[in-house]
C-alpha cells in the first residue's frame, strides 16, 4: 500500500524521499546540537560548582575564629607550654661541685747564691 499524500507531506514519491532525508539530517543535526548544548551546560555547571567551592573556602579562611576554635587553640598552647617546660627542666645541666683550689706555690723568699 502506498502512503497517502497527507503522510508524505503532500509531495510525490521522489520528493517525499528527499524530504525524508532532509528531515532525518535536520533531526540529526538538532540532536547533535542539543547534545553539544547539554554537554556544554554540564561543563558550565561543573565549573560553577567548582568556583562556588573555592569561594566558600576563601570565605572560610577570612572568617574570624569561633569561641570553640579559640578554646582548642588555648588548650593546645597549654599542652605545648607544659612540654617545653618539661624539656627545659630535663635539659638543665646539673651544677658541678666547686673544684677545690690548690694552694698557690710558694715563692722562695730569699735569693740563694
Amino acid at each position: 500500500m502506498a502512503k497517502s499524500d497527507k503522510q508524505t507531506g503532500g509531495a510525490g514519491a521522489g520528493a517525499s524521499r528527499a524530504d525524508q532525508v532532509r528531515s532525518a539530517v535536520d533531526m540529526a543535526f538538532q540532536a547533535a546540537g542539543a547534545q553539544i548544548g547539554r554537554d556544554r551546560a554540564l561543563d558550565l555547571a561543573d565549573e560553577l560548582a567548582s568556583a562556588a567551592q573555592r569561594v566558600r573556602e576563601a570565605l572560610e579562611e577570612l572568617r574570624p575564629p569561633s569561641a570553640d576554635d579559640l578554646k582548642r587553640i588555648d588548650q593546645r598552647l597549654g599542652a605545648i607550654e607544659r612540654r617545653v617546660k618539661a624539656l627545659e627542666t630535663a635539659a638543665k645541666p646539673k651544677p658541678k661541685p666547686a673544684a677545690k683550689r690548690k694552694p698557690a706555690a710558694r715563692k722562695p723568699t730569699g735569693t740563694a747564691r
